[in-house]
Formats: structure tokens, sequence, C-alpha cells
């Protein structure tokens, strides 16, 4: 196992000393590290306004123990991870496990200790961002963004920011957008510093209506309600299941589980199955391989004109159309 002790913050005074960590160095806005301690991306952006960026596609090729600890504590960490593998988070006080189908987001004060440990093997995806306590007030005046006493919140000395929540289906799908981009230049940069924005500001309105949930659902419950996504993505090809099959996978009553499915992912199951339908054949009319008939068949769609009305519900324009703009 590797040990790594580094630094975080919301200026880039940490990104060369964290790559000599990794016995790497800083070319550009890239940390590159040895192929044999992982393969993939590692890139940072000052955003301005007291915003920074980093972003990771990597699989590890060994067991990792990083280890956290902050020179600077005048900043909050939004730490958004799709990994799939076995990684935990912890703290004196907390732990979890987290990537895609587990806690993929963390609010983190730059003023606590953490670790971070991760498998061989474990294929990283995420956007992390570092931004300045004292920023956060100006932001959500800037994003309009009504929220009553943000400036204890983000006064260390009568508040420590620690949350560990699920990103929503639309954070998701915000990253994914992301992800298809090839880092480095100034379109990317743009595309970051857009998406950057986007998920602050989700994220602050989501606390400010209190809509921030999953510390008050039953570890078990939530669990359950991860497991019953994960059944629906790995089975978004075919028709939704009833919601009778999936309560009874969740271990719930049918009340119950739509309930609680909607309180964690903010949509009803039908409407999040859809929702990643749709997106489904977005990125497939972008590959440009099937025909709008095929992928309607393929995606178990009643007919044309069913997928065709759907789609357009969702994006404001037919298949057809998608296509003829690409």
């Amino acid at each position: 196992m590797k040990i790594i002790k580094h630094s975080y913050g919301a200026d880039l005074n940490w990104v060369e000393p964290f790559a000599k960590q990794f016995d790497g160095k800083v070319e550009g806005n890239f940390i590159i590290i040895p192929e044999e301690s992982q393969a993939g991306i590692r890139y940072f952006l000052d955003c301005g306004d007291g915003i920074v960026a980093y972003y990771l596609d990597v699989e590890y090729k060994k067991n990792f123990h990083l280890i956290q600890k902050n020179d600077s504590h005048d900043f909050v960490g939004f730490y958004y991870n799709l990994t799939d593998g076995e990684v935990t988070v912890s703290g004196d006080e907390f732990m979890y496990d987290v990537g895609r189908w587990q806690y993929n987001l963390a609010v983190i004060d730059g003023a606590l200790e953490s670790i971070y440990d991760v498998k061989t093997g474990s294929k990283t995806f995420a956007l992390c961002i570092f931004i300045k306590k004292n920023r956060l007030e100006e932001f959500t005046k800037k994003n309009n963004i009504v929220f009553e006493n943000i400036d204890q919140i983000v006064d260390s000395k009568k508040n420590t920011m620690i949350r560990f929540d699920r990103m929503s289906d639309e954070t998701f799908h915000l990253l994914d957008d992301l992800r298809k981009l090839k880092p480095g230049g100034p379109i990317f940069n743009l595309n970051l510093v857009g998406t950057v924005h986007m998920l602050i500001s989700n994220y602050l309105k989501k606390l400010a209506s209190k809509r921030i949930i999953i510390q008050t659902v039953n570890k078990s419950d939530l669990a359950n309600i991860i497991n019953c996504q994960m059944y629906l993505i790995q089975n978004i090809k075919e028709p939704f299941p009833s919601i009778k099959l999936m309560a009874n996978k969740a271990n719930m009553s049918e009340s119950k589980f739509k309930n609680l499915f909607r309180k964690i992912t903010g949509k009803t199951p039908s409407i999040f199955f859809m929702d990643n339908k749709l997106l489904l054949s977005k990125d497939l009319l972008e590959k440009k391989q099937l025909s709008i008939t095929q992928i309607s068949d393929q995606l178990n769609f009643t007919n044309n004109s069913y997928f065709a009305s759907k789609f357009k519900e969702h994006f404001g324009m037919t298949p057809k159309s998608y296509l003829k703009q690409l």
C-alpha cells in the first residue's frame, strides 16, 4: 500500500507538493503520475472567484492510503465521486463508503483531516471543487440564493461543514457530459468552469431549501433504495418493472418505497427510469451507429412516435432534429 500525505486548497499551492508525493510532476494543468501507480488524467484549474477545480478520471494500479491534512483551513471542499471499486473516506468521527452507488457527494470543511483508502483496480471519476469560505456568502448573493445565517455556516468558529449525500440525477448527467470532453484547452476549461458554478449553485439551493435528506434516512432503507436505482440503470433497456416488484426488492411496502424513492432521488421511480432511458438514447444518437428506429426498439419504446414525443418533451426537440443539429 502506498501512503500519500497531502493538502488541498482554494489556491494552487497544493499542486506541486501533491504531484511529488506521487513521484509525479506538473505539466501545464495536468498532474502526471507514473503509470505503475495509476492510469488516467488528473487536471486542475483556477476558476477565479476563490474557486479551484480538480478533475480526476483514473484507474489505480496500487492500494492507496491518502491522508489529507490541509495547510489552509479557509475553504470548503465539494467532492463529487463516481468511483467504481472499493473506496472509503474517514475522519475522527465518520467513515463512509464512497462511489457511484454509495455516498457520491461529500462536502467537507478544509479544517478537517480525512483519510481516503482506495483499492487496486478501482476506477475513479471525480470532480473536486475547493471554494474559499468567505466567497460562499458572495456566491449565494450573486446567484440569488436566499440562505439564512450563511455567515454563521461559513464561520469555522461556529460551524464545521461536513455532509455526505447522494448527488441528484441532474448533477450526475452534468458530470457525465463533462466527461465526454477531452481535458485541456479553452473549450474544456469553459465547460469545466460552467459545470463548477452550476454544481455549487445547485447544492447551495438544495441546502438553503433544507432538502438535504440523506442524514434523516435509515441506512438500511437508503442502501435498499440505492440498490433499486442500480437495478433500474442495469435494466434501462427493458420496460419499466412494476412498483410491486421494486418494493419487494427494497423490502418495503409500495407506499413506503414510492415515498422514500422520491425523497432520496427527487423523482418518482418511473420518471427516474424514463429520464435515464432518454439520456441513454441521446448518447446513442450522438454515436451515430444506430438509426432512430433501432434505438427506439433497443430501448423498448412502444413505437417511434412515442419515443419522439418523450424525447421532445425532455430535450425540447425530436430525435430527428437532434441528429440534424449534430
